[in-house]
């Protein structure tokens, strides 16, 4: 069996490129694999860099770029002529699609929101062109640190898991050109030489609505699910969190689920993250999330464990181990893959007990022997699709009241709409046992709340906050529209206003 690492290409495009045709004419490679003499300090600097995080930083859950080998081969030709026409929509440009086979895709498309052109791959259930009327739901698959977007495609075998499921994966790019990454978040630093780099609109604000345009998806939170490996495990939580009504699963593979909440977590998810950012991305370390002590906030309001509230309505599985070698590792494990492991395995278990105290249900598999390798996180997928198929068959209600904590100035969520006026940038708001009826909102500065369609159009309605009355007309579509005053905390009550 080949031996797949997870981590960051030591190598840039021009010299894979010799490697991978070098590569094409040698036999396979035995079960132990021997780095090529280019890459040798590569793995010693990285052995190192992880040994120093284990020994100074006790219970760091996150990798400071994981470890693969150089990157498979992208098609160079193209096949048939698309069968699927792909167009340009909500912010993105479609600039080159390639047909890799009967129900692989890949897409080239650039958008404002990263300044540059990235990779999605798309894999089709078999017999989409034909089934003319029938939606699927969509799965949307990240890499990790240093990977690709083809990486689950060519290491993690998600065009044979999926085979015979009806269900379109998504496989984008969360990184440029197999850097570093950029975290799922827009960064708080958009104008690096990597341009602005605004990963969640692009991922959340536009790849979304574009699939949903493009493809017959089941357009909405019951038939989307997002899941990642590593940083993108990370990202997969980070985004279920802070979108709880777009994704109805979430499923971390040795991801980084905690990089906030839990204090050691938190300090040693600083220091590699900037290091990501320092060596691999080639920024300043401060790019991502903005410093650990003047931004705080933004680390918190992007962090699931902190947000883990959010996900009362997630279906959530998390798939970790402890590093120790197991048994899909053949010959001697990288270092890297052991530590790396051992890392996001204290993440997953500090997020598992932040959801555990607050009574939040999840699918947590802890298998404790596995390194940081995609042969493990080939099989968590096989071993995740069949509950996956079934939560998509049969998929939860809504909650009957929302709730939500968020650090952005104005969200929508549940179909619920919070805009506030305040000083703050970031601060943290939360909307809690809202429905029809009323809502509690703890905030500062003045907050104009919209809700969703559950009232009668054209109807008046009184909204009260202790001795405060306002009276508002549903619009046509159903929804009420208000603005309440300043106050730490506000008890609004909604009821139907007496007749004239």
């Amino acid at each position: 069996m080949r031996r797949a690492v997870h981590a960051r290409r030591p190598l840039r495009d021009a010299r894979d490129r010799d490697h991978r045709a070098a590569r094409a004419s040698r036999p396979a490679p035995s079960a132990t694999l021997t780095p090529a003499p280019g890459r040798s300090r590569m793995r010693t600097r990285r052995f190192i860099t992880t040994t120093l995080l284990l020994a100074g930083t006790p219970g760091l859950a996150i990798a400071a770029g994981a470890w693969q080998p150089a990157a498979a081969a992208q098609p160079t030709a193209a096949r048939a002529a698309a069968s699927v026409r792909f167009a340009d929509a909500a912010g993105i440009h479609v600039e080159r699609v390639q047909r890799i086979d009967d129900r692989q895709y890949a897409v080239r498309v650039g958008t404002a929101a990263l300044g540059r052109a990235v990779d999605v791959r798309i894999l089709l259930p078999a017999g989409y062109d034909a089934r003319k009327t029938t939606r699927y739901p969509v799965l949307y698959l990240f890499h990790g640190t240093g990977g690709r977007a083809y990486d689950w495609v060519q290491k993690g075998d998600a065009e044979a898991t999926t085979a015979g499921k009806p269900l379109i994966t998504v496989m984008p790019d969360a990184g440029f050109d197999g850097d570093g990454g950029g975290w799922f978040t827009d960064w708080a630093d958009p104008k690096t030489k990597l341009g602005p780099s605004r990963w969640e609109t692009f991922h959340v604000g536009q790849l979304v609505p574009w699939i949903d345009r493009n493809l017959r998806t089941v357009a909405d939170r019951r038939g989307r699910a997002v899941a990642g490996l590593s940083q993108g495990g990370f990202g997969a939580m980070s985004y279920a969190a802070r979108h709880p009504d777009m994704f109805g699963s979430a499923t971390s593979f040795s991801g980084a689920p905690d990089i906030a909440y839990d204090p050691v977590t938190a300090a040693g998810a600083y220091g590699v993250i900037s290091y990501v950012a320092a060596v691999d991305d080639g920024v300043p370390p401060d790019a991502i999330f903005g410093s650990r002590f003047a931004d705080a906030i933004n680390w918190r309001g992007h962090d699931p464990a902190t947000l883990a509230a959010n996900l009362r309505a997630t279906r959530l599985s998390l798939y970790t181990a402890t590093g120790l070698p197991g048994p899909l590792d053949q010959g001697i494990p990288d270092p890297a893959a052991v530590g790396i492991e051992a890392l996001t395995h204290q993440s997953t278990l500090t997020f598992h007990r932040r959801i555990q105290r607050l009574g939040i249900p999840s699918r947590f598999d802890d298998y404790t022997f596995g390194t940081h390798t995609f042969p493990y996180w080939a099989r968590d997928l096989r071993q995740e699709i069949g509950p996956l198929m079934r939560a998509f068959a049969h998929p939860a209600r809504p909650p009957a009241s929302v709730s939500y904590t968020s650090i952005d100035r104005s969200w929508t969520q549940w179909g619920w709409t919070v805009s506030l006026d305040r000083r703050a940038p970031r601060e943290f708001s939360e909307l809690s046992g809202a429905t029809s009826t009323g809502f509690t909102l703890r905030s500062s500065g003045t907050a104009t709340v919209t809700t969703p369609a559950s009232y009668r159009p054209g109807a008046r309605y009184t909204v009260t906050t202790g001795t405060r009355r306002i009276t508002t007309k549903a619009t046509a579509s159903g929804r009420l529209t208000f603005t309440l005053p300043p106050a730490p905390t506000i008890r609004a009550e909604i009821t139907a206003a007496p007749s004239r």
